[in-house]
């Protein structure tokens, strides 16, 4: 562990095996009816809470363990074993949830939330994309000041997570249509119970159920100063910092399901039998069984390092770029592992209920990573962009001579 954690190493290591069996056992039992009602029961948030999954990963003034992002990220890798939708409500809560109201908040907003956020006594989504717009400086959403000096959001908000459960919205806005593009934005920590707030029902996904999204509604919201996170003008920061570390969650729950598509992959391949001999034998097979093994090492390091990086200095020159690499590198990684498992498979991993897993759940719900966070395209534009911006040079911290930048 960390010389810093509340917790000890034998310690630590129980709790990730805790997790794992909470993963794949009552979390999996309960998706069963999940898959039908796409909504989270009671339960799910109790033994949530009872299993700290609200807690680990804050600091201890916070009532948290003090994790250094790496034990953060393995705890992660745990729990994305198990159904995509409990995965995508729980990283989301081991990260933007509480890091950026930390990072950003006013003193009186910190003291008086951030305590909460260990049990869920709040929670809070990210709302940034719009349906008039993208994710970035072509926001229409804005936030004008009035004359007693509050702001006044008006807009709308698309595709937002979680939106099912929160008591907040951390809100990207236009508060300055003038200005640059950098700094045109600001952000803002809105009550969802604000006058003027409203959700849009959405459709059902393919896939991760039970996990709420919606549409978000701004009609004249009237927001006290103390609500503005960071700087007025600084909503393209929140924004991009948060994102970049978003994309290394992501990249871990991809880490996590590939993981176990290949350890139920391996099982399969060992039992059934073709010809007199374990397709595990067979050439094909192991050249499937070596692809995975190789992408899921190269993803598990690539986070690793990340994991470094941050704890060195969130804020770092590398943090972007490597964050979008985690990103686009874990997208390819499932995508290939989630094939070939289901060729392993055969037709039997098109079916519910296969003995060995839930193979055609774990095919649909790792698609959702494509998406969130940004699409395999907006990571190839930040990962450009970057290169081109520190020519070429990515430094790592156990370099002996550090790489220097021109």
């Amino acid at each position: 562990m960390n010389p810093n954690a509340t917790i000890t190493d034998e310690e630590f290591e129980a709790y990730l095996k805790q997790i794992r069996e909470l993963a794949e056992g009552p979390f999996e039992e309960m998706q069963k009816e999940i898959e039908v009602t796409n909504k989270f029961p009671d339960e799910f948030y109790e033994l949530a809470r009872a299993n700290d999954l609200y807690r680990f990963y804050l600091p201890a003034e916070y009532g948290g363990w003090n994790l250094n992002e790496q034990e953060i990220l393995r705890v992660q890798e745990e729990f994305s074993r198990g159904p995509g939708g409990m995965r995508m409500h729980l990283h989301h809560a081991a990260d933007m949830n509480w890091r950026i109201l930390d990072d950003y908040g006013k003193p009186e907003l910190k003291a008086r939330y951030m305590d909460k956020f260990q049990d869920k006594s709040i929670y809070c989504n990210f709302a940034i994309t719009e349906q008039t717009g993208g994710t970035g400086a072509d926001l229409h959403t804005t936030a004008i000041k009035d004359e007693d000096g509050n702001y006044i959001l008006n807009g709308e908000k698309w595709l937002i997570s979680h939106t099912d459960c929160s008591d907040f919205t951390y809100v990207i806005a236009v508060t300055n249509p003038d200005d640059p593009k950098d700094t045109r934005l600001s952000a803002f920590f809105v009550p969802v119970d604000a006058e003027g707030f409203e959700t849009v029902p959405m459709p059902h996904m393919i896939g991760c159920r039970g996990a709420g999204h919606a549409g978000l509604k701004f009609t004249n919201v009237k927001l006290d100063p103390m609500y503005l996170l960071g700087e007025e003008g600084q909503g393209m920061e929140v924004a991009i910092h948060s994102l970049s570390v978003s994309r290394v969650h992501i990249a871990c729950s991809n880490l996590g399901m590939a993981q176990r598509m290949l350890e139920m992959s391996l099982a399969r391949a060992r039992d059934r039998v073709t010809f007199g001999k374990p397709i595990a034998t067979r050439q094909a097979i192991k050249m499937k069984i070596a692809n995975m093994q190789a992408s899921i090492h190269a993803l598990r390091c690539a986070i690793y390092d990340f994991a470094r990086d941050f704890d060195h200095d969130p804020y770092g020159p590398d943090i972007d770029e490597k964050a979008a690499i985690c990103k686009l590198l874990s997208i390819d990684t499932v995508k290939l592992v989630s094939d070939e498992m289901l060729e392993i498979f055969g037709g039997d991993g098109y079916f519910e209920d296969s003995p060995y897993g839930p193979t055609e759940r774990l095919y649909r719900d790792c698609r959702a990573m494509w998406l969130e966070e940004g699409a395999p395209t907006v990571q190839r534009i930040t990962i450009a962009r970057e290169c081109e911006n520190h020519n070429g040079r990515l430094s790592y911290l156990y370099d002996e001579t550090p790489s220097q930048r021109d």
